[in-house]
């Protein structure tokens, strides 16, 4: 089969196209899935530009959709010709959290999904949309459930609720979709007039230019008429978390999820206590996040933002892509 190996120390050249062995039949509680794309995230771009630690020769991509070619003997839930959908964490099924690490990971502490085939614990998968093409499946499993997570699970968001969402990544644009389909209104972020046009045809109620508007954290909430959103949506880190707690509401609720500006920095803690906002750290989400936003989508029959698929051994040339920060919603890989 063929499948992508990442050597890190080489960054993007070291993207390499091989031929592997067949992984062969299932065992009893395992599937055998037929991939045909995953989708690139910020986290992945880290794993194959050396920023995170992995094993050389690592398989990459947390992200997998595809078709179940065998089921184990122990398997009830899916059968050969089901559509599923990978998940972040493999062996978080529900409840809390309670993992801190990437150690069962796809893509980053085990194997991920730049390959055409994978056997791997049923529990590892869930069925896809109905509908939806193994291309946008491959969106949810990062994205989607980090997007749900934020808003719907720790967020509580409920019709009426105002929403701030940074940047046109894929997160970000998720949680626009989240937020206008279960009756919220958002304000969006961008650097790029282009991009705020197209999130104004999404449904966006206002759209901050963060260049031309330094202090964005003010214009959220003079645009809330001086109370701020309900949720921030906070993808940039210590870069952008100052203005974060300036836009949202006294009580409001902030979701760190990313970390394009550092890892690293200082939290403005006088203005989070002041403002009394509960600020929640999180990565993705269990399995049972995944299903609730699979029943919710097909509930609503909303649809990923895709903005370019390029096929498995143009890899390299994708992350290219994603690295210059040019894209709109999800970057994808199909084969």
């Amino acid at each position: 089969m063929k499948a992508i190996q990442a050597h890190p120390q080489q960054g993007l050249d070291g993207l390499t196209l091989v031929d592997l062995p067949d992984p062969g039949d299932p065992g009893p509680n395992a599937i055998r899935v037929r991939v045909h794309a995953t989708s690139l995230n910020f986290h992945d771009l880290g794993v194959v530009t050396g920023r995170l630690p992995v094993a050389d020769g690592r398989i990459p991509m947390a992200d997998g959709a595809g078709v179940v070619e065998a089921v184990g003997s122990e398997i009830t839930e899916f059968k050969p010709g089901d559509h599923v959908v990978s998940t972040f964490f493999p062996t978080w099924l529900d409840g809390e959290a309670t993992l801190a690490d990437f150690a069962t990971t796809p893509g980053d502490g085990i194997d991920g999904y730049a390959r055409e085939v994978v056997i791997a614990p049923a529990t590892s998968f869930t069925r896809a949309p109905a509908g939806w093409s193994h291309a946008a499946a491959a969106t949810l499993t990062t994205a989607g459930v980090t997007a749900w997570r934020a808003l719907v699970v720790n967020g509580g968001l409920k019709v009426g609720d105002s929403v701030l969402v940074l940047g046109t990544g894929g997160v970000s644009i998720f949680a626009l979709q989240i937020a206008r389909a279960m009756g919220a209104t958002v304000i969006a972020t961008s650097s790029s007039d282009e991009k705020l046009e197209r999130l104004r045809s999404m449904g966006a109620a206002h759209c901050i230019n963060y260049r031309r508007d330094e202090d964005w954290g003010d214009r959220v909430r003079a645009l809330t008429g001086g109370i701020g959103v309900d949720h921030v949506v906070e993808v940039g880190g210590p870069g952008t978390l100052a203005q974060s707690i300036k836009a949202a509401r006294v009580s409001g609720h902030i979701s760190l999820i990313g970390v394009l500006t550092g890892r690293e920095g200082v939290v403005p803690t006088g203005m989070l206590m002041a403002r009394q906002q509960r600020l929640q750290g999180l990565i993705v989400g269990s399995r049972r996040h995944q299903m609730d936003l699979i029943r919710g989508i097909d509930a609503v029959h909303g649809h990923p933002v895709i903005d370019r698929s390029f096929p498995l051994a143009a890899i390299a040339k994708a992350f290219r892509l994603q690295a210059t920060g040019g894209h709109f919603g999800k970057i994808v890989l199909e084969f």
